[in-house]
């Protein structure tokens, strides 16, 4: 299974970590930011679901953050280019 495979399947065995990562996300846009790492919105869903919430943690690859903020822009294309990204290279 590629890489893209297994974050689609991530992404639909675990949908919380994409709603926390579009509030997140979300939250910045609202607070004036015009570029954010997508990194620092990961490490929030991290923080905040180890940390501040009593539910259980997600743990998120890192190979996985690309693929979320290029999700991000995707179902939000007025945010296009919101976070920096590289040709792939797998």
């Amino acid at each position: 299974m590629n890489l893209e495979d297994r974050w689609l399947k991530w992404h639909k065995d675990n949908p919380k970590v994409y709603d926390l990562f579009e509030q997140f996300t979300n939250e910045a846009i609202q607070r004036g930011h015009k570029k954010l790492s997508a990194w620092l919105i990961i490490n929030r869903v991290r923080w905040e679901t180890s940390i501040v919430t009593s539910g259980s943690d997600f743990k998120i690859s890192n190979d996985f953050i690309a693929y979320y903020s290029r999700h991000f822009m995707l179902l939000n294309p007025k945010y296009d280019g919101f976070f920096t990204t590289k040709k792939m290279k797998r």
